[in-house]
């Protein structure tokens, strides 16, 4: 096991390492004057130069890269370049938020994914049937226009929620709960069923399997059969499936935070991006690749634990 632990680690420093690399390059390739966009378009060459050389943007781009490098390792990210903010000031008070709301999100899909699936592969009937057409209607409508609903519906028309969130410095539980529900409940729609039909599926995969017919051919009764092994067997597959859809829902809270006008690393990123605010955007990709590294190295060590046969692998 630490063997196959320490695999997983290595894998996942070699993609971080390279996922930077990629990004910090393609963020220069657009050919546009960062210290011109900096300064502003009044401003002299001179000035502008003078930037470029106080923002070491003369420097070649490996090396410029290889100082970002050291001085990460070091937990300094450097400063916005257009303000006076650290780069991790500005992902610590947003990246609170962007985690609560894919966090909660994903446990409610565990939970009722999990529930659902396995009543859909033991049960059957209208269940597997209602199932199998959730998973194609989640799959054919875009959580965005869900949250576009829920959001005209409840926080414009019935105002029963806030259509502005109130996420803010010293909020208490109250704003956090107001402001979050809506986006939640829009990815747990959007997720749940496509999640039940992949847990329902292998659910259904493992209850057919030998194991289980020796298992009944012992007496065991068909509760104990199913929480003890079946779903334990089947765990693997649903995590795997949760897992990819938390990877893309960061990627994808980016909309939900426009939205909702969540104060999320999604807006920070768009928003650095189009002014150029390349400390703050390879913060935000750092950031995202060691949350990722992290859930991927969680979720193959549970499957190792569930399942030897994995670490062999």
């Amino acid at each position: 096991m630490i063997t196959y632990s320490l695999k997983r680690i290595a894998s996942g420093i070699v993609l971080l390492a390279v996922i930077c690399a990629a990004a910090y390059a393609l963020l220069f390739v657009n050919g546009s004057s960062i210290a011109r966009n900096i300064v502003g378009d009044q401003a002299t060459e001179a000035q502008v130069e003078a930037k470029s050389i106080e923002l070491g943007l003369d420097q070649p781009l490996p090396l410029r890269f290889l100082d970002w490098v050291g001085s990460a390792l070091t937990g300094d990210l450097g400063r916005s370049w257009f303000g006076t903010l650290t780069v991790s000031d500005a992902l610590t008070t947003r990246l609170p938020v962007t985690l609560a709301l894919i966090g909660v999100a994903m446990l409610f899909v565990t939970l009722l994914a999990t529930t659902i699936g396995t009543l859909a592969a033991v049960k059957r009937g209208w269940i597997d049937r209602a199932v199998q057409v959730g998973a194609v209607i989640g799959d054919a409508i875009p959580g965005f226009v869900l949250a576009v609903v829920l959001a005209t519906v409840f926080a414009v028309q019935l105002g029963w929620f806030p259509a502005v969130s109130s996420i803010g410095p010293g909020a208490g539980a109250d704003a956090w709960i107001a402001s979050l529900t809506l986006p939640v409940i829009a990815i747990v729609l959007n997720y749940v069923t496509a999640s039940a039909q992949q847990i329902r599926s292998a659910v259904i995969q493992q209850r057919d399997r030998d194991f289980v017919r020796t298992l009944r051919s012992r007496g065991l009764g068909e509760s104990e059969i199913l929480l003890k092994h079946v779903l334990r067997a089947a765990a693997p597959a649903g995590l795997t499936v949760l897992s990819l859809q938390f990877v893309g829902l960061l990627g994808g809270a980016v909309i939900l935070e426009r939205i909702f006008a969540l104060p999320g690393i999604g807006q920070l990123a768009v928003t650095s991006t189009v002014s150029g605010d390349i400390p703050i955007v390879m913060g935000v990709v750092l950031y995202t690749v060691v949350i990722v590294v992290i859930v991927n190295l969680a979720v193959d060590l549970i499957n190792g634990w569930l399942n030897p046969k994995v670490r062999v692998s």
